[in-house]
């Protein structure tokens, strides 16, 4: 059993322990319509996007499925960083015109795609030169965006050449840090009822 005085230096310690191995690799989330690109689109199309970034490791994953879109999808990517978190438009930050494994031509799919962030062509070759020149500057930019909230997936088609459908991605938490929290407010009550 942990003595009484000590206990609170344990909880703190294991936070910010858990902290440091919860901060790689962080996964985002977003769902995909009509209505949340910039104008509204008028579109029955719906999706799921996510895309997990590991600055350790230098990779994004990004996955998506989509269906019930009006016209044939043409291209998709991650857009960042609006001026704004959740709203606005901006620059393509990922590969142009399309991520390469993004099924084109129809109305719903899914696909799943690991770029290597270490690689300059994994990014628009306008959003490497707006951070640097470089990769590492383009994968630091675009972390930064995503946590931010300013980064969003869109796919777009032959009935809305500007997106039929989009989503701002934000940060999934992991299930640790529930269990983490559960702990460390046990810990504070066995603290209280201790003294």
């Amino acid at each position: 059993m942990i003595p009484p005085k000590t206990l609170p230096k344990v909880l703190i310690l294991a936070v910010l322990l858990s902290s440091t191995a919860l901060a790689i690799p962080i996964s985002y989330s977003a769902t995909l319509s009509g209505a949340a690109e910039s104008p509204p689109v008028p579109s029955g199309g719906t999706g799921f996007a996510q895309a997990i970034i590991d600055v350790e490791a230098h990779t994004l994953t990004v996955s998506a499925t989509f269906s019930g879109l009006t016209g044939l999808t043409t291209m998709a990517h991650i857009h960042c960083c609006t001026a704004v978190a959740g709203a606005g438009t901006i620059g393509v930050a990922t590969e142009q015109p399309s991520f390469p494994l993004f099924p084109l031509g129809v109305t719903s799919g899914s696909f799943t795609e690991i770029f290597d962030t270490t690689d300059t062509s994994s990014f628009g070759a306008g959003f490497v030169s707006a951070n640097g020149g470089t990769a590492a500057g383009a994968e630091a930019a675009l972390a930064a965006g995503l946590a931010a909230g300013r980064a969003y997936l869109n796919i777009h088609t032959s009935f809305a050449g500007g997106g039929e459908v989009r989503g701002f991605l934000t940060e999934v938490p992991e299930p640790a840090t529930f269990v983490l929290t559960g702990f460390a407010l046990a810990g504070l009550a066995l603290r209280r009822r201790l003294r």
